[in-house]
Parts: structure tokens; sequence; C-alpha cells
């Protein structure tokens, strides 16, 4: 278990799924820098996030910008929506009757991406909310600003071990205050970190090589 003071942020998952790097400089070093992809999810998750805009249609109770943490993976966060549906199978809530079964959706401003960012964090989701609810979610989903549509998310055991491995990898990034270097990729133009961390940089030697090259030449003329 860990203690409040050491949780990491929650949404930091896809951040480090998509480059540890990038991670590491916005939540370790505490740099960022906006672009026009990072605006457009703002926007977006502005809405999401009004936590004035709680509402009851029928069997469903929508809830928005709701707290969540979890004391075994040391992470804290909001989730965007969170949907109770009422069900025979599910857990009781203050001041509410029957029972409802719990569904998390994240809010994302562009399509469906080819790797698992957005995925693991709605699941990292999904596990505080058990942890605190004590109860088991099977499923969520993903709300996609440019297609409009939500994208079902089942919460198998690969992806809950490959979370709960994520944060622990996290963790100790952050306790020794490590930043990684990076191996660049097409995904480095679209990061909104790009001229922070100048990733053409770590292709080249190390800076004591550099200073050493650079005393050489200045011998030589």
């Amino acid at each position: 278990m860990y203690r409040e003071e050491d949780f990491l942020q929650l949404s930091g998952i896809q951040h480090f799924e998509f480059c540890k790097r990038q991670w590491a400089l916005a939540y370790i070093e505490l740099q960022w820098q906006e672009n026009i992809r990072t605006v457009e999810g703002k926007i977006l998750h502005e809405n999401a996030h009004d936590a004035t805009l709680k509402e009851t249609r029928g069997d469903i109770i929508t809830v928005r910008a709701m707290p969540i943490h979890s004391r075994e993976m040391g992470v804290s966060g909001e989730c965007d929506v969170v949907e109770f549906h009422r069900a025979t199978d599910g857990i009781s809530l203050p001041r509410k009757d029957g029972t409802y079964k719990v569904i998390p959706i994240e809010y994302k401003r562009g399509k469906p991406k080819e790797g698992d960012m957005d995925v693991l964090q709605v699941a990292a989701q999904a596990l505080c909310l058990e942890e605190m609810l004590c109860c088991t979610i099977p499923y969520g989903y993903i709300y996609y600003g440019e297609t409009r549509h939500r994208t079902k998310v089942a919460f198998t055991d690969e992806i809950r071990e490959k979370v709960r491995k994520i944060f622990l990898e996290m963790h100790q990034y952050s306790e020794r205050g490590y930043t990684p270097k990076v191996k660049t990729s097409k995904k480095c133009n679209a990061c909104s970190l790009k001229d922070i961390c100048v990733p053409a940089l770590n292709k080249k030697k190390s800076v004591s090589g550099y200073i050493d090259r650079m005393i050489s030449e200045e011998e030589k003329e």
C-alpha cells in the first residue's frame, strides 16, 4: 500500500505508454507545452469534467469528474464520466434505491489509436473504482470526439496486469527522479514536448563526449 503523498497522477499512464521520456519530462521534471492536440483535448475534458452536470435518466445515474484513487497502485485522479446502471447484481449507492453496476467512460479528442494508451487509462480508472467500491467492473467505454462514438473496452486479465506493472515502473522512475532517453520515431512529431525533449539530441553521443570534441577542435585552431 502506498501513502497518499507518494501517489502518482493516474492520467500519466497514457503518457508513459506513449513515451516514457514524455511522461518523465511532464510529471517528474514538471515541464509542459501546449499544442493543438492538447488544447482540443482540454476543451473536450472541460465539458466532461463539469461536476455540476449530474443527471439521472431512467435507470442510469451519470456522475462527472469523480475523484478516484488506489492505495494498492499508488495513484489518484478523476474519471471523466462514471455511469451507474441499475442492475440486480450491482452495488448499493447512498440514498439510492436498488443496486447498480459501474461503468467508467473516458473522453478523448481524436479517434481510436493503434496502441493501448487510451485502453490502459480507462482500465486504470476501473481498477481504482473496484478498490473503492468493492465491486467488479468487466468493461468501460472510450468516447472519441472525432468520431463521436463510444468504443467498448473489456478489462481483461492481461490489461489489468499491464496497468499494475506500468504503475510499478512509474513509481520506480519517480523515486529515482529518472528521465530516460528516447528512440526517435514518427510519433515524436505529434508530441507537445518535442521542443523541450529535442529527441534528435538523444541520437548523438554524450555531453562529455561533445565537450571533448569541442575542446579538441579549439586546440587544433
